[in-house]
């Protein structure tokens, strides 16, 4: 099986955001869609190893923001390869609003936003579904939406192979890039940037 065809999906990438007793927090998701329209309903699909997965189960609120092709790399570094559990992602990021539901947004980088109240949970071992009502929405430019793709081509630095690293064995997280050395990649490796298994790492000669 070639799982390569599973980046054949037209993922968006989209900033989760969500607020528990006066901490805010995001992170960087790749499933969010429309699932109905009467009455206006979303689904988002979360890690559970996410600081923001227990918030939103926790309050049954959040924000999706809908990144556009804009976005610089550094705003898939801050939300997504690093864990609101040690770190405030929103003290340094200045590009951000509260909706009505007190939650931040993200606002250059976005070109729209949506609000939401979950309604139903379902559990998906490594990660929750979350299906919620749409409360808010708002566009806030005409800058196309960022997909996988583009994120891929345009967006995400290309892995870097440093001197020290010439001539040895590697693997490449094909989400972030990041590079593990070694012959073999063990089989419950996790990346420590992306959190993705060893599934999504490409070995790549020296």
């Amino acid at each position: 099986m070639d799982t390569k065809a599973m980046f054949k999906f037209s993922y968006g990438l989209f900033v989760l955001t969500a607020k528990e007793n006066g901490f805010d927090n995001g992170c960087i998701i790749n499933t969010a869609i429309q699932v109905t329209s009467s009455p206006n309903r979303i689904s988002i699909a979360v890690n559970k190893a996410n600081k923001t997965h227990d918030m939103i189960h926790a309050t049954g609120e959040f924000n999706v923001c809908m990144l556009s092709e804009n976005a610089p790399f550094s705003v898939f570094q801050n939300f997504g390869f690093q864990s609101g559990n040690t770190t405030d992602k929103f003290a340094a990021f200045n590009q951000k609003k509260r909706s009505a539901n007190g939650i931040y947004y993200i606002t250059d980088y976005a070109n729209a936003y949506v609000s939401a109240k979950v309604v139903q949970e379902v559990d998906l071992g490594t990660h929750t579904m979350f299906i919620a009502d749409v409360t808010d929405a708002e566009v806030l430019s005409d800058v196309a939406s960022v997909t996988y793709n583009y994120y891929q081509a345009n967006i995400k630095p290309k892995p870097q192979v440093t001197p020290a690293q010439a001539g040895k064995t590697k693997w490449v997280c094909k989400i972030c890039g990041y590079v593990y050395e070694g012959e073999e990649l063990p089989a419950d490796f996790i990346c420590p940037i992306c959190k993705h298994g060893a599934q999504d790492f490409e070995k790549v000669a020296g």
